[in-house]
């Protein structure tokens, strides 16, 4: 089990929380990015740089996970793609991607897409806050504490 990060607009709150967890429980995670992003020296953590192109680090985690694994993303259609795999995702505001619910994410993230480039919305995601830190939090513990046997007991 790996925990796969994508880590192009991972809040920085996030990054620790996540870093805590798999100090915590022994979990591997793998940081994807187009950027190093200073994740610090642990056996535990590996960062991988991917090109700066659209979607790269998305394409990477689509590409190497497998079932059974976790992935943290935004990206609505990557969360959808990991799902079908037999991972699971989980946004850095606490929402968790299932089978059940992956296509309606999809299309409710195109018909946003769509009012935004109509000029009918504007503006993205609010500010992440304590609200988001906290949701998220209980979101990665509920999905570990299912998932990941600690090392030792």
């Amino acid at each position: 089990m790996r925990i796969w990060i994508d880590g192009d607009a991972l809040p920085r709150e996030a990054r620790w929380i996540l870093q805590k967890a798999s100090r915590r429980l022994q979990v591997p995670m793998t940081f994807v990015a187009n950027a190093d992003l200073q994740i610090g020296n642990s056996a535990l953590w590996q960062m991988v740089v991917v090109p700066t192109k659209s979607d790269a680090a998305d394409q990477h985690i689509a590409q190497h996970v497998a079932p059974g694994d976790l992935v943290i993303t935004a990206d609505v259609p990557l969360a959808a793609e990991v799902v079908e795999k037999g991972a699971a995702a989980i946004d850095p505001r606490g929402k968790e991607t299932t089978a059940d619910d992956a296509r309606a994410q999809l299309s409710m993230r195109n018909v946003m897409e769509s009012l935004r480039s109509a000029g009918l919305v504007h503006g993205g995601p609010s500010e992440y806050g304590n609200a988001d830190k906290q949701k998220f939090a209980a979101a990665l513990d509920r999905w570990l504490t299912r998932n990941v046997r600690p090392k030792g007991r």
